[in-house]
């Protein structure tokens, strides 16, 4: 049996292979520049790097929907980071051909954790759900999960061209330390260096506290939104 848990309509948890076909959509959409580009099995070998974690925001269907649980989350941010162990399950022994995923992937994201540091490899949504909130989301958990492995920073490389990336990075505690040149082999562009401060620091800890309680409102909001407007259409 499983059952969709009517008041969320996103749940982010860890990528699995089945996921790959609908993240490489997304990575087209996102990235058409980026060369090389990514394939089915670098992403699966990404998957098996224990270095490595991806996640998915995902939308669920009435087919598959939320498994079953013995108790339910208590909070939102519980209930996006469904399952509730996502940050550190691992498929120990995942199924040789996995048929591909019947939930809807609308974002996804990747870091590497190396010395200490959460490197931010890959951030993006699908096109006709941007300017939602799922890439503050996805950067959110990102930074939640640094914070849970005891890792002491975020860090990342943006191309000096992106400004609406850079804008969102700095409005997450991530301010600009470096920059590379040529970073981007496509076309030789500069990257800027983005890190946080001290994930640690108390400062830091109730930045992101008042980070997470402005989207609980703002989701708990267009929830309700979404509510009235499905009343009215019937």
């Amino acid at each position: 049996m499983v059952k969709v848990e009517q008041d969320v309509d996103y749940y982010i948890r860890l990528m699995q292979e089945r996921d790959i076909p609908q993240v490489l959509e997304i990575d087209r959409e996102a990235f058409p520049t980026q060369w090389p580009r990514p394939s089915y099995n670098s992403f699966k070998q990404e998957l098996r790097n224990r270095l490595a974690r991806y996640i998915v925001v995902c939308r669920p269907n009435a087919l598959t929907g939320f498994p079953e649980r013995e108790s339910g989350p208590s909070t939102f941010w519980e209930k996006l980071r469904h399952p509730k162990n996502m940050f550190f399950s691992r498929n120990s022994a995942p199924p040789a051909n996995p048929p591909p995923s019947r939930e809807h992937i609308i974002g996804a994201a990747g870091f590497w954790l190396m010395v200490g540091e959460v490197h931010l490899t890959t951030i993006a949504v699908r096109e006709s759900f941007q300017q939602q909130g799922i890439g503050s989301l996805l950067l959110i958990a990102v930074i939640d999960m640094a914070m849970q492995m005891n890792a002491h920073m975020v860090t990342l490389e943006v191309r000096t061209s992106n400004t609406n990336a850079q804008s969102l990075y700095s409005r997450y505690g991530l301010n600009q330390t470096g920059v590379r040149k040529r970073y981007y082999s496509d076309n030789g562009e500069d990257a800027y260096i983005m890190s946080t401060d001290t994930l640690s620091a108390d400062s830091f800890k109730t930045y992101c506290q008042e980070i997470k309680q402005v989207h609980e409102q703002r989701w708990q909001q267009l929830q309700l939104v979404n509510k009235i407007w499905e009343d009215k259409s019937e």
